[in-house]
């Protein structure tokens, strides 16, 4: 009973709380992100760093219930990342009754008393109307990845997107204008019902969450980019004439997508 006074008089302080004025982003309101039946999604709740000592959690409105951050369960996770400004939700075993709204909120203790940070519709299915073929990709820095993104025969006709959560940013198939980033390309295959999305001369800066949507439907995908390799020192062939006085050497360094060569000589050494 105690338990039950408890989560009633949450779900009725949510409801007060939203009538005072708290924060939400009504970017995220119109997507749906659709996960197959008995599987698993993580979800990245971003919020604003100087909220990082703030308490956050996840609510569920299915049954009003709260998780608070570092919370591990058998079928949910909520962990908190300080030093990205942001905390997972990790749901597993997904089945048709988690099909509902869920937010990802923030205790802010200011004015507004709670930022509702993300507000999922999450939408459980047998044959999902979006999904990828992998949720985590890595790359290396300068290097290339690609990600395939999968769709229902019904979202054929509808805009397809690759959208990173932190900023918002899409890229669009088909778009062609210059507020595309060229290092982004979309390439829609509609008999296969499935778009790939390439990024090339990846940057340490590129690691984080984005998601692959189609129409009002999307799945998230978390992407790690690593350092380059050193850089190594490879014998340079030098031009005849200077074959005599110098031996000659060059270090390969990725630059993003470019490869560049600094050439070094130095002065051989008299047998």
């Amino acid at each position: 009973m105690t338990a039950y006074t408890m989560t009633k008089l949450f779900y009725i302080s949510i409801r007060f709380w939203f009538i005072l004025g708290v924060k939400s982003y009504d970017f995220w309101s119109k997507y749906i992100l659709t996960v197959h039946t008995g599987g698993s999604v993580t979800i990245p709740c971003h919020y604003d760093k100087k909220y990082t000592q703030q308490k956050k959690y996840w609510f569920s409105e299915i049954d009003k219930s709260n998780t608070y951050t570092n919370t591990t369960e058998e079928n949910l996770s909520v962990i908190d990342h300080p030093d990205q400004s942001l905390f997972t939700v990790t749901m597993r075993n997904l089945q048709n009754k988690h099909t509902g709204d869920y937010y990802c909120v923030v205790e802010t203790g200011e004015q507004s008393p709670i930022n509702i940070t993300y507000e999922p519709y999450l939408k459980i299915q047998s044959v999902p109307d979006v999904s990828v073929v992998s949720s985590s990709v890595s790359g290396r820095e300068g290097g290339d990845i690609s990600v395939q993104c999968l769709y229902s025969s019904k979202y054929k006709n509808k805009v397809k997107q690759w959208c990173r959560y932190k900023d918002q940013s899409c890229y669009t198939v088909g778009r062609t204008d210059t507020s595309q980033n060229p290092s982004v390309q979309i390439s829609d295959d509609d008999g296969r019902s499935s778009f790939t999305v390439l990024m090339t001369g990846l940057r340490l800066t590129d690691s984080g969450w984005y998601f692959c949507s189609a129409g009002e439907a999307l799945n998230p995908v978390h992407l790690t980019v690593t350092e380059a390799e050193p850089d190594k020192m490879i014998l340079f062939i030098c031009h005849p004439v200077l074959v005599k006085m110098f031996r000659c050497f060059y270090t390969k360094k990725t630059v993003y997508k470019h490869v560049s060569f600094a050439i070094h000589c130095k002065k051989k050494k008299k047998s």
